[in-house]
């Protein structure tokens, strides 16, 4: 018992939550894990408001209904505030279906009671059983890692405690947990690595839990080590939210399957080495396209990758302005603004192609103009060119990604596209001696 509440009292010293004004939400099946959990929290932390959270699975009919009563009554006979829901019957009979309902019950509570700590009552034996499955499904540093200590919201003080401790602080302390049937049931993979798996290595090594264990404490310090690396290396390749092509393909091949890797896990997205791989093999296909090709990751995201670099798009909706000029002026839409001002002096420097200003001259055309995204049958004579050409050769000319193209803006006459802002402006607007008009785009604030 004294070593219980010790390692409960640094975890929380640890992760500087030792603070009585804060409430503490624990996920409560009423399982030994959890029973021992909340009852050494409720005595390390007696100042501390405590949230005991039941999601009954109705899995088990008047089993799972019973043992949402015993949780209740034992919450009550403590003092502790119980809060259950009920699972939807919508939700699929697996393990993965059942562990990602409980944690958006408890992300729904953290937000209901107003805190952002939630324990859960993981041992030591649920993360040995845990390397043991990504080990058969296959996985690599990260994955043998096991469960994180914390993770966001999540706490798991109990990770370096045995199942055996808890049992034996449940006897001693006289708490009646549930006992949940299906534990028994080996067609669920992690009660069939609970009941044949680890007797079978404790034959093998009586310490094989500690062993498992260990070997999850040196795959996260050699992780730490490949992460610095990899940052440091990212660092250097990395250019507008993506990765530079010519850089990143100079890397070693090993490199370059951990930054997919990481992509993978950044966007929560399920992998294996065949599906990094693959995403490799397109980048190398794709490293000489000047406009750049795109792979779906999802129905949402996708991988860019083009000569110049290498990110993750998503089909995110921009909401750009639209402008109709009729004379000089500011104009305003949806968080920008549009400025024709009359302007007669003599440039000295006339700014960069890719800048938001222009000088022109308008002298050519009607006070009658649009600012607006692309449409079918534009036109452009570039700057410095005789004959005109389609835009869609004039964007890819100035290698702009496909999924780029629709997020720009132009200001046109007709289908005549007289500055393509931030790419250039047409020859038929350039300033021969002195300009008629300046020209300028801007986001407000």
């Amino acid at each position: 018992m004294i070593k219980l509440k010790n390692t409960i009292k640094s975890f929380l010293k640890k992760y500087s939550i030792d603070n009585p004004n804060l409430t503490y939400l624990v996920g409560f099946s009423g399982g030994y894990d959890s029973m021992c959990l909340l009852d050494i929290l409720r005595k390390t932390a007696p100042k501390n408001k405590i949230v005991a959270l039941h999601l009954n699975h109705k899995w088990r009919g008047k089993e799972s209904d019973n043992e949402a009563i015993n949780c209740e009554n034992f919450c009550k006979s403590l003092g502790i505030e119980f809060y259950k829901e009920n699972l939807s019957f919508d939700v699929p009979h697996n393990e993965t279906a059942a562990r990602n309902a409980r944690y958006e019950f408890f992300e729904k509570c953290s937000k209901k009671f107003d805190s952002k700590i939630v324990f859960t009552a993981h041992n030591a034996n649920d993360n040995a059983e845990t390397l043991i499955y990504r080990i058969a499904k296959g996985t690599g540093i990260s994955g043998l890692q096991g469960i994180s200590e914390k993770r966001d919201i999540f706490y798991r003080p109990l990770l370096a405690i045995s199942r055996t401790e808890i049992e034996e602080y449940c006897r001693k302390n006289k708490l009646n947990p549930n006992f949940d049937s299906s534990n028994s049931d080996t067609k669920y993979k992690r009660n069939l690595i609970r009941a044949k798996v680890m007797p079978l290595l404790n034959e093998v090594s009586c310490n094989s839990l500690e062993a498992i264990n260990s070997l999850s404490e040196i795959a996260k310090e050699d992780n730490e080590i490949v992460e610095e690396y990899i940052s440091m290396l990212c660092d250097k390749i990395s250019e507008n939210d993506g990765f530079l092509t010519k850089k990143f393909l100079n890397l070693s091949n090993a490199v370059q399957n951990r930054i997919i890797y990481n992509l993978f896990i950044k966007y929560d997205l399920d992998y294996d080495r065949k599906k990094i791989s693959y995403i490799l093999d397109f980048i190398k296909e794709n490293s000489n396209s000047k406009s750049g090709k795109t792979c779906s990751l999802t129905d949402n995201l996708w991988i860019f990758a083009s000569e110049k670099i290498i990110k993750v798009i998503t089909d995110e909706k921009i909401e750009l302005p639209y402008f109709h000029i009729l004379k000089e002026g500011k104009y305003e839409s949806k968080g920008y603004i549009f400025e024709v001002e009359k302007f007669s002096k003599e440039v000295k420097k006339f700014p960069k192609e890719n800048e938001n200003i222009a000088y022109v001259d308008l002298r050519s055309f009607e006070m009658n103009f649009e600012v607006r995204t692309r449409q079918n049958g534009d036109v452009i004579q570039p700057y410095g060119m005789n004959g005109s050409q389609k835009l869609k050769k004039y964007l890819n000319s100035k290698k702009i990604p496909n999924h780029e193209k629709d997020k720009l803006l132009f200001l046109t006459y007709e289908n005549e596209i007289l500055w393509a802002i931030n790419l250039g402006i047409s020859d038929k607007i350039k300033v021969v001696k002195n300009p008629t008009h300046r020209l300028k785009f801007l986001k407000k604030g």
